[in-house]
């Protein structure tokens, strides 16, 4: 009889912990998004006073900064700079890494910048940031709106989806 419960208990704590484990993705997410904002930020403020070349405004843009878009701007930077791949739309696809396609947004973001970089000259490289940079905002814009209830929501029926599974397996 007792293991009936503790099996329960362990039931419910794992769906509970479920439901926080998807809140707590999507809080990533928005973080990740604010940072790739912020790197946008950086590159449109370089690169019209300083013409900076490719690799080193991308490795600019991951200086300072801490978790995986750093590591993956990195990744492009040195990709860039062996210059094996014919364009940087293939450097982004070699840099991305593991965790990056769980964020569907952000994947989506950083393939769209290795698409645009290093196409259009000046002008247009701005312009493209500036467009990506807006969308990033637009992302970000999504995921705040209803923030609380949705993961209120995640939270809610992680425990209830275990308390259905603990209620049909008593």
């Amino acid at each position: 009889m007792s293991y009936k419960w503790i099996g329960a208990i362990f039931i419910l704590g794992s769906c509970g912990g479920f439901g926080i484990s998807l809140a707590v993705h999507q809080k990533n997410e928005e973080k990740l998004l604010c940072q790739l904002r912020a790197i946008l930020d950086e590159m449109l403020w370089e690169l019209p006073f300083r013409l900076t070349p490719l690799p080193e405004l991308v490795r600019h843009g991951a200086v300072g900064r801490k978790g995986i878009l750093p590591e993956v701007l990195l990744e492009l930077a040195e990709q860039l700079d062996r210059q094996v791949l014919p364009d940087a739309l293939s450097c982004m696809n070699a840099a991305i890494q593991d965790p990056v396609p769980s964020f569907p947004r952000l994947h989506r973001l950083l393939l769209q910048l290795g698409h645009s970089l290093g196409r259009f000259d000046l002008s247009g490289q701005l312009s493209e940031l500036t467009a990506l940079r807006e969308q990033c905002d637009e992302e970000i814009r999504e995921l705040r709106l209803g923030r609380s209830d949705r993961l209120k929501s995640y939270r809610v029926l992680g425990l209830c989806a275990g308390a259905a599974l603990v209620i049909l397996l008593i």
